[in-house]
This record gives structure tokens, C-alpha cells and sequence, in this order.
């Protein structure tokens, strides 16, 4: 196959997919979803698709599923979420968010990275083979509608479905390149859990005379969240990094691998302090983190009012690695402020999911690899153990025994998240040849 012919069957191909960019499928709003599943489903129907199926048996959001058969036993399933998040702050786009736009070489709208760009890519391959004599394998599809929100139903869909999301191998979202150019093939996701921390010391405010002899609940929280990580950065948790899995030899031989430019990362984010960690390759893959998201107590306005805050809240998160739960995690927080003396100090779990990361010598994952070598060149190729963000890998992992691999379209200034979200066009078009070279190479060893 020729890779200046799929590149521009991917640019050609574009018109029929982008009208998915128009789609406020915003599920933190819960806003365009039945439109969006509507759109999807008649895509992959017009696409010739042996099943496409809604599901809604385990709540929340629509799942879409969907099944093709190809030219070999070997089964490939695809990850894909097909909400977005809010558009706001919306003054800061320079085009509107949902009217795809293409400027300079890039292709502007909410979703375009994360993840809608990705999908549009999948259909431009399947379109393809569909074109040219067939699919080299068969395909199936997950699409779920509540990614930017964490995720909460999609664990439940894996176990209740196994059977029809049973396959060799998966593709998920996500992957594309680094601030160096580097084409990146990730294995796996961090964990996260999310918490909020509350304390009450008297029924209303105070006179701030009576600090004399009444507690104050902004300094019980502020001194119950310093007792838990030391001046160094490390979290003064009992049991915390207990179940951590020291990094295989192939994963620490990834991690020093990949690059790091401190000072490219200091510019980028502007960083005003000196990094906390020795080891930020490390961190990134094996790292377990306890950050303060906000922190609410007495009285924040204009002037001064001198009072005694009645109570105090901080939400916090965790980063978490392979074989630490998020329930424990949380449960060994509680059990450490009891011990440090803030027994009074309540902790709520809010939302969290494990870490998962697969073996970096399976012959897929190595397969992978090899084309990427071929298409972006052996010295832009990353092989990344897990992202530091988190996504629902675990239970895909845990239900369906699958080496997974996050390969993409997006590259460093991509803006998740944020306003003026986009892609570079080039990048799409390389993706696209790149992924039908892996779905063509893997049907064909399997015959």
C-alpha cells in the first residue's frame, strides 16, 4: 500500500468525517449525545458493518457497539469515547469550537484530539480496505459517551459483555507525538482517585478575637494536610507505596529511553519553582502523586472580615501505578489522619480507577513498534510503558487478557481540554497510513 495514496485518501476522505466535529457531545453537560450515537451509528451502518448496536443495560451515556468481519481469524478491537469536554472558556477560540476549521496546516475544533480525530481516522481506514478488496481482519468497536467524566459506567459494560468484546488485541485512544517530535506508543494508563477532605469546629463563624482559646478549621485542615507529605515530597502515608510493582526490566529500559528536555518543560508550562523530583522519566511512569485540586475556608472577599471559618473542604486527587487500588489508597489516608491526631477530619471518595499496563514484549506491541520504525523512523519511535494521565485500561486489561496500545493522531500542542484544540493535517494523514499498515500487517500473519 502506498503511503502518499493513503495520505491523500485520508485528506479526501475528510468532508465525510468532519461533520462528527459539529457534534457538541459534551457529557459534563450532557448535551448532543443522542445526536452524536445517532451520527456514529449510521456511519458504520453505511459502512457495511455486521453488528451496531446501542447499549444502555448498565446505565448512564449510550454504548456503542460495533463488529466488522474480515479476511482473517484475528480479531482487533478499538477504544473510543465520543463525548467531548465544555467548550469554555469560550472568548479564548479564535474559531468557533464547533465549527471545524482548518488554518495553517491544522485542523481546529473541540474533539479534534481528544478524541473524535482518532475515530475519524479509524472510519478513513476502514472506508479504505472496504474500497480496496476488504478488511484484513475483523474489527470491533467500543464507543462510550462518558469518558470526560470519568468513566463511571464503563467498567460494568467490560464484565457484561465480555463475550462480544472478546479479541486478540486493542487499540485505544490517544498516543501521537511528544514536544520532540517523537511518534509515541503507549502501553497503558496511571490510575486516580479522587477525594474531598471536610472539618467543622464550631455551628457558625467566629469573632476572630476568640482565636484566644477557639480552634479555627482553615488551620486544623491546612496543619491535617501538611502532616501527610514531608518537605521532600514524599507521602507520609503508612502503606501508601507498599503495593507498588517495581518497573519489569523492558519497562525501565523504555523509561530511560524516552526523552525528557527540563528546559523545553519549564518553558511550556512556565514553571516558576525548581522541579520536586531527581527522576521525572520515572516519576512519569511509576510515580504516585497526592495533590491538593482546591482548598475553600472563611472568607475570600474584598477587605477584610475577621472571623474564625467554622469549617474547611479540600479536594484532592492521586496518581496511581500498577496494583495500587484506589478504595485502599483513600482508606490508608483516613487511617493515617486518625493517627496523626485529625480523627475529626472527613474524608469522601469521589471517583477512581486503577492503573493498568500491558507487557511490553508482546509480539503485538513489539509489531507495532516495528511499523512505526518504518513510517515516522527508528530514532522518532517511543515506546512508553503508560501515560501519566489515567483512562478505564484496567478493566479491559483485567475482562478481556489483551495487549493494548494507545496510538493517535495528536502531537504537543494539540490543547486538550482547551480552547483551540486541534490537529495537524499531516499528522492525521500519517496516522492514517500508519494504522492501515498495522491492521494490514497483523491480518496477514494471521491467515
Amino acid at each position: 500500500m502506498e503511503k502518499t495514496t493513503l495520505e491523500q485518501f485520508a485528506l479526501d476522505h475528510l468532508p465525510q468525517v468532519q461533520e462528527y466535529l459539529t457534534l457538541p457531545s459534551v457529557s459534563a453537560q450532557n448535551q448532543g449525545i443522542t445526536e452524536t450515537c445517532a451520527w456514529l451509528q449510521q456511519q458504520f451502518t453505511d459502512l457495511g458493518a455486521q453488528r451496531v448496536e446501542q447499549w444502555t443495560d448498565q446505565g448512564g451515556n449510550p454504548v456503542l457497539f460495533v463488529e466488522f468481519q474480515g479476511q482473517s481469524d484475528r480479531t482487533v478491537l478499538f477504544y473510543n469515547h465520543y463525548d467531548v469536554q465544555p467548550p469554555e472558556p469560550l472568548d479564548e477560540w479564535k474559531t468557533p469550537a464547533f465549527e471545524p476549521t482548518i488554518q495553517d496546516g491544522r485542523l481546529i475544533a473541540r474533539g479534534a484530539c481528544d478524541d473524535k480525530g482518532e475515530l475519524m481516522c479509524r472510519l478513513t481506514v476502514i472506508k479504505y480496505f472496504q474500497d480496496h478488496g476488504g478488511l484484513p481482519c475483523n474489527l470491533k468497536f467500543i464507543i462510550e459517551g462518558e469518558e470526560e467524566i470519568g468513566s463511571p459506567h464503563i467498567a460494568q459494560y467490560v464484565t457484561a459483555h465480555a463475550a462480544d468484546l472478546k479479541a486478540d488485541v486493542c487499540i485505544w485512544e490517544g498516543g501521537g507525538k511528544d514536544e520532540n517530535e517523537n511518534f509515541q506508543i503507549v502501553c497503558g494508563a496511571k490510575g486516580a482517585v479522587s477525594f474531598d477532605l471536610h472539618v467543622k469546629t464550631a455551628a457558625a463563624d467566629l469573632h476572630s478575637s476568640l482565636a484566644v482559646y477557639a480552634d479555627n478549621a482553615a488551620w486544623r485542615l491546612v496543619q491535617a494536610l501538611a502532616s501527610l507529605k514531608t518537605p521532600d515530597n514524599h507521602i507520609a502515608v503508612a502503606g501508601f507505596y507498599d503495593d507498588i510493582r517495581p518497573l519489569t526490566a523492558a519497562e525501565q529500559a523504555a523509561t530511560q529511553a524516552m526523552d525528557f528536555d527540563e528546559d523545553k518543560v519549564r518553558r511550556n508550562y512556565d514553571l516558576q519553582q525548581p522541579l520536586i523530583t531527581k527522576d521525572p522519566k520515572m516519576e512519569l511512569v511509576n510515580g504516585t502523586t497526592l495533590t491538593i485540586n482546591g482548598l475553600t475556608a472563611g472568607y475570600t472577599g474584598p477587605g477584610s472580615k475577621t472571623i474564625i471559618p467554622k469549617e474547611a473542604h479540600a479536594k484532592l486527587d492521586c496518581r496511581l501505578v500498577p496494583n495500587q487500588d484506589p478504595h485502599k489508597i483513600v482508606h490508608l489516608i483516613q487511617q493515617q489522619l486518625e493517627h496523626n491526631g485529625f480523627g475529626d477530619v472527613q474524608v469522601e471518595y469521589r471517583l477512581g480507577e486503577a492503573a493498568g499496563r500491558s507487557n511490553l514484549e508482546d509480539p503485538f506491541i513489539q509489531m507495532t513498534k516495528t511499523i512505526a520504525d518504518q513510517v515516522y523512523g527508528a530514532e522518532q519511535v517511543k515506546l512508553i510503558p503508560n501515560m501519566p494521565g489515567a483512562g478505564p485500561i484496567k478493566p479491559f486489561l483485567d475482562q478481556l487478557h489483551t495487549p493494548i496500545v494507545l496510538v493517535g493522531v495528536r502531537y504537543a500542542g494539540s490543547h486538550p481540554h482547551s480552547p483551540n484544540e486541534n490537529i495537524r493535517l499531516q499528522d492525521y494523514q500519517t496516522g492514517t497510513y500508519y494504522l492501515a499498515r498495522v491492521l494490514a500487517t497483523y491480518g496477514a500473519s494471521h491467515h
